[in-house]
């Protein structure tokens, strides 16, 4: 390291950050590479929620050979539709280009279903078909029914229609593996992580069975709950316990003895007393319909 950087004047934060990586590669690489690989778990690439126009933020950390792979992608079909037409700024036509691959990929055919594949559960009633109501909603985010019928409209989309969920519903099976019609009813359910403040969405979360199947609880929607892999690790092994008041109401109790009702409202802080009865760890105060 004293080799390399003797002669680093001059040089600003970037170049002698770079300087010293090249010295850890160069002098001392089973380290280099013990590091990297560990650097690459942590790799994501998240969508997230649907803002109140309908637009979504993306955020990711990849391979810096797919990242830059990603871009000249990005950046050639951006110029392409400019090229073609395209009036709108190069930032926007970036984003549709984003789309516009995604697109192409799902016309692959790779699992034999060509075309878009994606389900939105989208709420609209007849007068918003008829345009007498304009608002229909994408689980709870309020979008225009214009908006839905430029998603519907896209080329290769395909229409898949379900028939209504009862949020509300109990039918559960003996099985511990939860079916996907479950994890949905949970996700239209509770949309997020259930821990307290925590808005990671309910769809990249796992369900936590509430009363422990291995204690006789079931595998039934008014026993799951949407955790976060972060804190539904915080709930396995730490103090962290919570319990069920009423279907989609939980209520936490952290390990210094603070409480939170979370619910569709949001998280709201509780007055505790120490004398206050604590169940065990995920354990309902209610018993849920087992029917």
């Amino acid at each position: 390291m004293d080799r390399q950087l003797f002669n680093a004047t001059g040089v600003g934060w970037a170049q002698l950050e770079r300087l010293i990586a090249e010295a850890v590669i160069r002098f001392d690489p089973e380290r280099y590479e013990a590091e990297r690989v560990a650097a690459a778990d942590h790799r994501y690439v998240e969508v997230g929620a649907p803002d109140g126009n309908g637009l979504v933020s993306i955020d990711g950390l990849l391979d810096a050979a797919d990242g830059r792979d990603l871009d000249d992608a990005i950046s050639r079909r951006a110029t392409l539709l400019g090229r073609l037409g395209n009036e709108a700024s190069l930032d926007v036509r970036r984003s549709q280009a984003l789309g516009d691959l995604a697109r192409n990929d799902l016309t692959l055919d790779l699992d034999g279903s060509p075309g878009r594949k994606a389900v939105l559960n989208v709420h609209i009633t007849d007068a918003t078909l008829v345009g007498a109501n304009p608002v229909g909603r994408w689980d709870q985010q309020p979008v225009s029914a214009e908006q839905i019928r430029e998603w519907l409209t896209q080329p290769g989309m395909s229409v898949t229609v379900r028939p209504v969920i009862d949020v509300a519903g109990h039918i559960p099976v003996t099985a511990y593996e939860i079916p996907d019609r479950h994890r949905q009813q949970v996700e239209l359910r509770d949309h997020t992580c259930r821990f307290p403040y925590c808005t990671r969405p309910a769809m990249r979360c796992d369900l936590d069975h509430a009363t422990p199947h291995n204690r006789g609880g079931p595998t039934c929607p008014c026993n799951l709950v949407p955790l976060c892999r972060r804190h539904h690790r915080a709930k396995t092994h730490s103090q962290w316990r919570y319990q069920v008041t009423k279907v989609g109401t939980y209520v936490w109790r952290s390990p210094s003895g603070f409480r939170f009702e979370v619910s569709h409202r949001g998280t709201h802080p509780q007055e505790h007393s120490d004398s206050d009865d604590d169940p065990e760890p995920g354990v309902h105060r209610h018993e849920p319909h087992t029917h």
